[in-house]
């Protein structure tokens, strides 16, 4: 049994992807080739936003996100602690300060109340310019923005969706990538839409952060390429990733179908061993992980490798734990850290038979 089966996805379209890759090593434009702008056209209509802008991997959409909205030193960007390292790692990039936000008990996502409490307290503190919310779609799930937007209306804050982990979730029907001010995805292969290396997309419906986005990830350039009108990032999609990424989003809404499917098979027949993740009224997801909690997690996951079926932890250690962050922040997430020692993920993909 596979964690995740890449191989049975590829059988499954490799005429279409081979065909595809074979052009682009038909016509040689092998950076920012005409499938990236037709992937970035299937992208930004499958969100349903204005712009959809390519780039080189996860961590370089945050990265030109936090360059579009000029995040700097002095800055207090808020985020969840129980997430993957780059969340915060790019806010730390660019020399802003990561304010850890514990989880929601039931979602695993950034929780509203305390991330209300972690504004308040940094406003009164003065020290700090309070700037941004990044929120993660943790494991397919989109998190709460019709709180979250509420909250940064209230202080007058921009939001960061970092949906690497969502893309495809939704909330009464609108698809993840379309929230906040601009939205960030990963097309790492294990996501659950996924090329062959390294690819990620922002998506925005502000004209003028698209602008900056288009800019930043080519050096900041101009009109003319060679005319570098500001300081910027080289963080292009290659093109043979485009192509596989145009053929695996055709099939994408289907094998969205088919994890919603497995999920649903796994809550009922799991319900009485494990807690099984909760979906609320309204949102969907896209399930690019099925986390299960349990308080005899190493044991559990002993039981199902000796019977050959492969488990993963995500996430051991909160980003308030780790070596880099460990000198931000002395405090307690209690919801957080409990996640991190109860969580475990089963195999979860569209080419997973019931039996």
């Amino acid at each position: 049994m596979q964690f995740i089966d890449l191989e049975s996805q590829y059988k499954h379209l490799k005429e279409k992807i081979d065909a595809r890759i074979h052009k682009v090593l038909d016509h040689g434009a092998y950076i920012m080739g005409p499938e990236v702008f037709e992937l970035e056209d299937m992208l930004a209509e499958y969100v349903g936003v204005k712009h959809a802008i390519t780039c080189a991997n996860g961590t370089d959409a945050l990265t030109l996100a936090m360059m579009a909205l000029d995040i700097k030193e002095g800055d207090a960007v808020f985020c969840p602690t129980f997430t993957f390292f780059a969340t915060a790692e790019t806010v730390a990039f660019a020399r802003a300060t990561p304010i850890f936000v514990d989880s929601d008990a039931s979602t695993f996502n950034i929780c509203p109340e305390d991330l209300e409490r972690k504004i308040e307290k940094v406003i009164k503190e003065g020290k700090l310019n309070a700037t941004v919310i990044i929120a993660v779609d943790l494991f397919g799930l989109p998190a709460n923005y019709p709180q979250i937007e509420k909250i940064a209306k209230k202080y007058s804050l921009k939001i960061i969706e970092d949906t690497a982990q969502g893309f495809g979730g939704t909330i009464e029907g609108k698809k993840a990538g379309s929230f906040g001010d601009i939205a960030t995805t990963s097309f790492f292969p294990a996501k659950p839409l996924g090329c062959y290396g390294d690819g990620g997309a922002i998506f925005t419906n502000n004209d003028e952060y698209a602008e900056l986005i288009r800019s930043y990830r080519v050096h900041g350039k101009g009109s003319d390429k060679y005319d570098n009108v500001r300081i910027g990032v080289n963080s292009r999609l290659d093109t043979i990733q485009a192509a596989i990424l145009i053929e695996k989003l055709k099939i994408f809404p289907d094998e969205l179908i088919k994890r919603n499917e497995l999920a649903s098979h796994y809550s009922v027949k799991y319900k009485d061993k494990w807690i099984v993740p909760t979906i609320p009224e309204g949102y969907t997801s896209s399930w690019a992980q099925y986390t299960v909690r349990s308080n005899s997690r190493e044991s559990d996951m002993k039981m199902l490798g000796e019977q050959g079926i492969p488990t993963m932890v995500y996430y051991r250690t909160c980003m308030h734990k780790q070596t880099a962050f460990s000198h931000f922040q002395i405090e307690e997430f209690p919801v957080a850290d409990d996640l991190s020692e109860t969580v475990f993920s089963l195999p979860m993909h569209a080419y997973m038979t019931l039996d």
